[in-house]
């Protein structure tokens, strides 16, 4: 359960910053393609807070990245993305043990249902482009990353479990 203490707010703001950091700032784009690390604080908070904290700051932090670092250039469908990521996040990792085979799962349903299912479609709502052209470069781009970014997720998420247990347990 999600509980409004000035430690969750605070920490809520920490994750959204680092989401947006690693979305906006630390990440290389492409007209089709974002190759960033912004899933891995959305993942953590996630995990630490459930699916409905998850899918809120994921959707806060796409407008708030949208209106400081691409003015101008917000659709609303890739906030339902990342509300979407936040909330198989959060279904997937909250009072859960977090293996490598759960990650793989998440990261798995994350991939087919935002990244080859949603995003194509708003990049092809976008670019008035077929759908094949953005897909295939979409799927390569997750086959690469998918191993690197459950990798990451889990080996990040391992380090700071003791620490995100106590934060969430203090509330």
């Amino acid at each position: 359960m999600y509980h409004f203490s000035v430690r969750t707010i605070i920490l809520s703001g920490i994750f959204l910053a680092l989401i947006i950091i690693f979305t906006h700032v630390l990440a290389i784009q492409t007209p089709f393609i974002r190759i960033g690390f912004g899933f891995l604080p959305l993942a953590i908070y996630a995990a630490a807070y459930g699916p409905l904290a998850g899918s809120i700051l994921g959707a806060v932090s796409d407008i708030l990245g949208c209106i400081l670092f691409t003015p101008g250039l917000y659709f609303p469908g890739f906030t339902i993305s990342s509300f979407c990521s936040g909330a198989i996040y959060g279904f997937c990792f909250y009072n859960k043990s977090i293996t490598i085979k759960r990650t793989a799962v998440a990261f798995t349903v994350s991939f087919i249902i935002v990244d080859m299912l949603l995003n194509t479609i708003w990049l092809s709502i976008l670019y008035q482009k077929a759908v094949f052209a953005f897909a295939f470069s979409r799927f390569i781009k997750g086959l690469i990353f998918m191993p690197i970014n459950i990798f990451l997720f889990y080996t990040i998420y391992k380090t700071l479990d003791k620490t995100i247990k106590k934060y969430r347990n203090l509330n």
